[in-house]
């Protein structure tokens, strides 16, 4: 496996940073659900939107006040990905939090 090589010339170009700024403006410009839902299918493999989509399942229980062991019997996500997921919640950088103060309410999802 070959590592990634940064092979533009311009400093900075290639900053992660820059680079994930660049992928949550994509986000933003995308508010149709469908749209939406074509670049994650495009961007990630099954396993990260498997795993992505197991995190937001956990959230709105979380907020809610289930336990550990209810979500994970309720939905199968692992104890220690609601673990993490609550860790974030408490301790993120709020993304969790926005993401429930913009969420559609009617969404069968």
């Amino acid at each position: 496996m070959s590592m990634k090589r940064n092979t533009t010339a311009t400093p900075g170009a290639n900053d992660s940073t820059d680079a994930l700024d660049d992928l949550a403006d994509a986000f933003v410009r995308l508010t149709d659900v469908d749209d939406m839902r074509a670049f994650l299918t495009d961007l990630c493999t099954p396993a990260e939107l498997e795993a992505m989509t197991d995190r937001w399942r956990v959230v709105p229980a979380l907020v809610g006040g289930v336990s550990y062991r209810q979500i994970h019997e309720n939905t199968g996500v692992s104890v220690t990905t609601v673990g993490r997921v609550a860790r974030h919640l408490e301790h993120g950088a709020g993304g969790y939090a926005a993401a429930l103060a913009g969420r559609r309410t009617g969404n069968a999802g």
